[in-house]
């Protein structure tokens, strides 16, 4: 069980991992794959479970049914096996690189910029 939020650890796919984010589209679960398996992190992205649907109202005599909603986009969970990542204390304490050697920023980490600025302190920038 996680001690607060930061330090959240589930089964995934039958592993257990530190949950790095949740219910986040494919391109992004794709992008931070790539990102933490080039800092030699095991990576699992597993499908999350879509959300409950409340109970249908009982329709009154003679009104129709309404039309079927269109189905929910596919969200993805992403977890590490080491149970001691937390995301912000790798972005902060500078442990993570991209893949062009540049240390990873908060920028960067949530996809605002497409290259690491790192000559630049957190402090400093504009995000």
């Amino acid at each position: 069980m996680a001690i607060n939020q930061n330090h959240t650890v589930e089964e995934l796919n039958g592993v257990r991992c530190a949950i790095v984010e949740k219910n986040i589209s494919q391109e992004r679960a794709e992008f931070l794959k790539t990102l933490l398996e080039f800092n030699k992190y095991e990576v699992i992205v597993a499908v999350a479970s879509p959300p409950k649907a409340a109970p249908a109202k009982p329709l009154a005599e003679g009104e129709a049914a309404p039309p079927p909603l269109p189905p929910a986009p596919e969200k993805f969970i992403v977890g590490v096996t080491d149970f001691s990542f937390n995301a912000i204390n790798a972005i902060f304490s500078r442990m993570l690189h991209s893949l062009d050697g540049h240390i990873v920023t908060q920028a960067y980490w949530y996809q605002k910029e497409s290259i690491s600025h790192d000559e630049i302190p957190y402090y400093e920038r504009n995000i």
